[in-house]
Protein backbone atom coordinates (compact mmCIF):
# COMPACT_ATOMS: atom_id res chain seq x y z
CA UNK A 1 0.00 0.00 0.00
CA UNK A 2 1.00 3.46 -0.72
CA UNK A 3 -0.57 6.77 0.08
CA UNK A 4 -0.15 9.85 -1.63
CA UNK A 5 -1.56 13.03 -0.51
CA UNK A 6 -1.62 15.95 -3.47
CA UNK A 7 -3.09 18.89 -1.78
CA UNK A 8 -3.01 22.24 -3.09
CA UNK A 9 -5.72 25.82 -3.50
CA UNK A 10 -8.55 26.00 -5.16
CA UNK A 11 -7.31 26.01 -9.02
CA UNK A 12 -3.71 25.09 -8.10
CA UNK A 13 -3.36 22.20 -10.79
CA UNK A 14 -3.69 19.46 -8.28
CA UNK A 15 -5.90 17.63 -10.28
CA UNK A 16 -4.19 17.63 -13.29
CA UNK A 17 -0.70 16.68 -11.27
CA UNK A 18 -2.57 13.74 -9.62
CA UNK A 19 -3.62 12.72 -12.86
CA UNK A 20 -0.06 12.44 -14.23
CA UNK A 21 0.70 10.52 -11.38
CA UNK A 22 -1.62 8.08 -11.82
CA UNK A 23 -0.94 7.81 -15.43
CA UNK A 24 2.47 7.19 -14.54
CA UNK A 25 2.07 4.72 -11.92
CA UNK A 26 -0.21 2.15 -13.97
CA UNK A 27 -2.72 1.43 -16.47
CA UNK A 28 -5.41 0.33 -14.71
CA UNK A 29 -6.43 3.08 -12.73
CA UNK A 30 -9.71 3.72 -10.85
CA UNK A 31 -10.80 7.53 -10.62
CA UNK A 32 -12.63 7.95 -7.39
CA UNK A 33 -15.11 10.98 -8.41
CA UNK A 34 -16.32 12.66 -5.30
CA UNK A 35 -17.97 15.57 -7.14
CA UNK A 36 -21.79 16.13 -6.94
CA UNK A 37 -23.78 18.20 -9.84
CA UNK A 38 -25.19 20.93 -7.16
CA UNK A 39 -25.60 23.59 -9.97
CA UNK A 40 -24.88 24.05 -13.94
CA UNK A 41 -21.08 25.53 -13.45
CA UNK A 42 -20.20 22.37 -10.59
CA UNK A 43 -21.60 20.13 -13.81
CA UNK A 44 -19.59 21.90 -16.54
CA UNK A 45 -16.48 21.28 -13.52
CA UNK A 46 -16.86 17.75 -13.61
CA UNK A 47 -17.55 17.06 -16.96
CA UNK A 48 -14.10 19.30 -17.60
CA UNK A 49 -12.71 16.77 -15.47
CA UNK A 50 -14.14 13.75 -17.38
CA UNK A 51 -12.52 15.18 -20.12
CA UNK A 52 -9.30 14.75 -18.75
CA UNK A 53 -9.38 11.32 -17.91
CA UNK A 54 -8.38 8.10 -20.02
CA UNK A 55 -11.28 6.75 -21.81
CA UNK A 56 -8.93 3.70 -20.24
CA UNK A 57 -9.57 4.36 -16.39
CA UNK A 58 -12.66 3.08 -14.24
CA UNK A 59 -14.76 5.30 -12.95
CA UNK A 60 -16.71 5.12 -8.90
CA UNK A 61 -19.04 8.16 -8.88
CA UNK A 62 -18.72 8.31 -4.81
CA UNK A 63 -22.39 8.42 -3.39
CA UNK A 64 -21.26 7.55 0.28
CA UNK A 65 -19.07 6.55 2.73
CA UNK A 66 -15.68 6.86 1.46
CA UNK A 67 -14.23 3.09 1.95
CA UNK A 68 -16.90 2.00 -0.37
CA UNK A 69 -14.29 3.39 -3.11
CA UNK A 70 -11.72 0.82 -1.66
CA UNK A 71 -14.20 -1.80 -2.34
CA UNK A 72 -14.65 -0.78 -5.62
CA UNK A 73 -10.74 -0.65 -6.88
CA UNK A 74 -10.13 -4.47 -5.94
CA UNK A 75 -9.36 -4.98 -9.67
CA UNK A 76 -7.29 -2.07 -9.77
CA UNK A 77 -2.88 -1.37 -8.95
CA UNK A 78 -3.82 2.36 -8.87
CA UNK A 79 -6.94 4.59 -7.05
CA UNK A 80 -6.88 8.39 -7.43
CA UNK A 81 -9.47 9.99 -5.75
CA UNK A 82 -10.46 13.72 -6.51
CA UNK A 83 -11.29 14.88 -3.64
CA UNK A 84 -11.56 14.78 -0.40
CA UNK A 85 -12.60 18.35 0.26
CA UNK A 86 -15.93 17.51 -2.09
CA UNK A 87 -16.84 14.88 -0.40
CA UNK A 88 -16.48 16.61 2.72
CA UNK A 89 -18.64 19.71 1.50
CA UNK A 90 -20.89 16.65 0.15
CA UNK A 91 -21.11 15.56 3.44
CA UNK A 92 -21.73 18.87 5.38
CA UNK A 93 -24.78 19.72 2.46
CA UNK A 94 -26.97 16.91 3.52
CA UNK A 95 -26.96 18.32 7.41
CA UNK A 96 -29.89 20.61 8.17
CA UNK A 97 -29.19 24.02 9.39
CA UNK A 98 -30.14 23.25 12.86
CA UNK A 99 -27.43 20.82 13.18
CA UNK A 100 -24.15 22.55 12.14
CA UNK A 101 -21.50 21.92 14.19
CA UNK A 102 -22.88 19.22 16.38
CA UNK A 103 -20.25 17.58 17.37
CA UNK A 104 -21.74 14.30 17.13
CA UNK A 105 -21.63 14.59 13.29
CA UNK A 106 -18.40 16.36 13.22
CA UNK A 107 -16.79 12.78 14.74
CA UNK A 108 -18.71 10.74 12.43
CA UNK A 109 -17.47 12.80 9.56
CA UNK A 110 -13.89 11.92 10.89
CA UNK A 111 -14.84 8.73 11.90
CA UNK A 112 -15.55 8.36 8.07
CA UNK A 113 -12.25 9.60 6.66
CA UNK A 114 -10.12 7.20 9.45
CA UNK A 115 -12.28 4.60 8.39
CA UNK A 116 -10.98 5.10 4.91
CA UNK A 117 -7.68 5.67 5.31
CA UNK A 118 -7.47 2.04 7.72
CA UNK A 119 -8.87 0.59 4.48
CA UNK A 120 -6.01 2.35 2.39
CA UNK A 121 -3.65 1.10 4.76
CA UNK A 122 -4.48 -2.95 4.42
CA UNK A 123 -5.14 -2.60 0.63
CA UNK A 124 -2.17 -3.58 -1.89
CA UNK A 125 -3.07 -0.21 -4.01
CA UNK A 126 -1.40 2.96 -4.71
CA UNK A 127 -3.95 5.29 -3.37
CA UNK A 128 -3.07 8.77 -4.62
CA UNK A 129 -5.65 11.59 -2.87
CA UNK A 130 -6.39 15.03 -3.59
CA UNK A 131 -7.29 17.69 -1.26
CA UNK A 132 -8.25 21.51 -1.45
CA UNK A 133 -5.72 23.05 1.68
CA UNK A 134 -7.34 25.12 3.84
CA UNK A 135 -5.19 26.10 6.47
CA UNK A 136 -3.68 29.22 4.44
CA UNK A 137 -6.85 31.07 3.54
CA UNK A 138 -8.84 33.32 5.91
CA UNK A 139 -11.55 32.35 8.20
CA UNK A 140 -14.76 31.89 6.30
CA UNK A 141 -17.58 34.35 6.61
CA UNK A 142 -20.15 31.75 7.50
CA UNK A 143 -20.61 29.20 10.09
CA UNK A 144 -21.11 26.27 7.84
CA UNK A 145 -18.13 27.78 6.00
CA UNK A 146 -15.87 27.65 9.26
CA UNK A 147 -17.09 24.28 9.96
CA UNK A 148 -16.07 23.07 6.99
CA UNK A 149 -12.58 24.49 7.55
CA UNK A 150 -12.17 22.88 10.69
CA UNK A 151 -13.41 19.47 9.34
CA UNK A 152 -11.23 19.42 6.48
CA UNK A 153 -8.16 20.15 8.33
CA UNK A 154 -8.71 17.71 10.54
CA UNK A 155 -9.42 15.20 7.84
CA UNK A 156 -6.41 16.47 5.53
CA UNK A 157 -4.24 15.93 8.80
CA UNK A 158 -5.61 12.89 9.59
CA UNK A 159 -4.07 11.62 5.80
CA UNK A 160 -0.71 13.81 5.94
CA UNK A 161 0.32 11.97 8.78
CA UNK A 162 -0.60 8.48 7.31
CA UNK A 163 0.65 9.24 3.62
CA UNK A 164 3.73 7.97 2.46
CA UNK A 165 3.95 11.06 0.52
CA UNK A 166 2.49 14.49 0.28
CA UNK A 167 2.52 17.25 -1.85
CA UNK A 168 2.09 20.32 -2.27
CA UNK A 169 0.90 21.93 -5.38
CA UNK A 170 0.92 26.21 -6.12
CA UNK A 171 0.52 27.93 -8.69
CA UNK A 172 0.55 24.28 -11.12
CA UNK A 173 4.30 23.22 -9.34
CA UNK A 174 4.43 20.57 -6.85
CA UNK A 175 6.35 20.48 -4.27
CA UNK A 176 7.04 17.65 -2.30
CA UNK A 177 6.65 17.91 1.55
CA UNK A 178 7.03 14.03 2.78
CA UNK A 179 8.17 10.77 1.92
Amino acid sequence: MSLILVTGGVRSGKSRFAEALAHEAAKDVLYVATGKAWDDEMARRIERHRERRPDTWGLCELGGRLSESINAAENYSVVLLDCLSTWVSGRLMDIPEQAWRDERITNQVLGEAQEWLDAVAQSGQTVIAVTSEVGLGGVAMSRLGRWFADILGDVNQQAARQADTVYAVIAGIPWRLKG
